[in-house]
């Protein structure tokens, strides 16, 4: 299945249910501009909701991956309002009000909080440079696989500004802080081995075994596996790592078990018992009622 409703960008789902979202402006070396940052949030929000889609990974047309802001967009590039001055907790009080929603909310930060609440593993098949929004709007992704030939960079200091897409939260859980620090602090654009040494890139790949190999791993990932166990587990995994106690973590486990054990869970453990492949009818556009658990997940991009 293809779209072809996108400008800057192409969305198809393969016959193992493996959802490609290619960025697809090559001769912009995919830069990103606020027309794609729409596109994006609707395409992710949309593979979510497809249930034909099981896992979701994203890769550039060409040799790039997203080589950071278009520069050249003409006002403020970065689709910034200049005569506000609003304050965090005027965002965070009002993030859907219209003066904060465009304007003054940061549109890879939108981006990235549309893949934070996508039910599906997302996976980054880094097929070439990705710096800027480039490397951090991977940084909500769950997987990152690197071509041999892609470079990294959290630029930001180059520019006069300062990481976004929420990666000031994402990045030191990836890496840890001290890490996250120097690739912000250098703002130096390093290659696909080391950005694995440092734990950024899961596994680097020649650049014609870049998506086979981010495909194998979402099969792995999805195929046999309950669409609603795998939402939960992804939710509950980013969520409860940044709780403040484990309680916390036990609570919403609790919950998500007696669900899970309810539905999916039967079926599981009848397959077991009888020595079969299971089959899993839960639908992930169709999770139980306390999803989502946070109030912050209903506000939207």
């Amino acid at each position: 299945m293809t779209d072809g409703t996108y400008e800057t960008l192409r969305y198809a789902v393969d016959e193992d249910g493996i959802a490609t979202i290619t960025l697809d402006r090559p001769d912009a070396l995919n830069s990103f501009t606020v027309q794609m940052h729409h596109e994006l949030i609707d395409v992710i929000t949309r593979a979510g909701q497809d249930d034909s889609a099981r896992a979701v990974i994203v890769t550039g047309a060409g040799r790039a991956f997203c080589a950071g802001m278009d520069l050249s967009a003409e006002g403020n590039v970065f689709g910034i309002a200049e005569d506000r001055e609003p304050t965090p907790a005027e965002v965070a009080e009002r993030p859907t009000d219209p003066d904060m929603l465009d304007g003054i909310r940061d549109t890879g930060g939108k981006v990235t909080l549309a893949i934070f609440r996508c039910p599906k593993p997302v996976i980054a098949a880094i097929n070439g440079p990705a710096v800027g929004i480039g490397a951090t709007m991977t940084c909500a992704m769950d997987f990152r696989l690197a071509s041999s030939s892609a470079k990294i960079g959290f630029v930001f200091g180059r520019l006069g500004i300062v990481p976004e897409a929420a990666s000031s939260w994402f990045l030191p859980r990836i890496v840890g802080l001290q890490t996250a620090l120097e690739l912000c602090y250098t703002a130096e654009v390093r290659g696909a081995q080391e950005m694995a040494d440092l734990g950024f890139v899961r596994s680097v790949h020649e650049p014609d075994e870049l998506l086979p190999a981010a495909k194998e791993l979402a099969r792995r990932l999805v195929q046999g596996r309950s669409p609603v166990g795998v939402a939960l587990t992804r939710w509950m995994l980013y969520r409860n790592s940044a709780a403040t106690h484990p309680f916390e973590a036990h609570a919403v486990e609790s919950i998500a078990m007696q669900q899970t054990s309810m539905g999916d869970g039967k079926e599981g453990v009848a397959a077991f018992l009888d020595k079969r492949e299971a089959e899993f009818t839960s639908r992930a556009s169709e999770l139980p009622a306390f999803v989502p658990w946070d109030p912050r997940d209903q506000i939207v991009p």
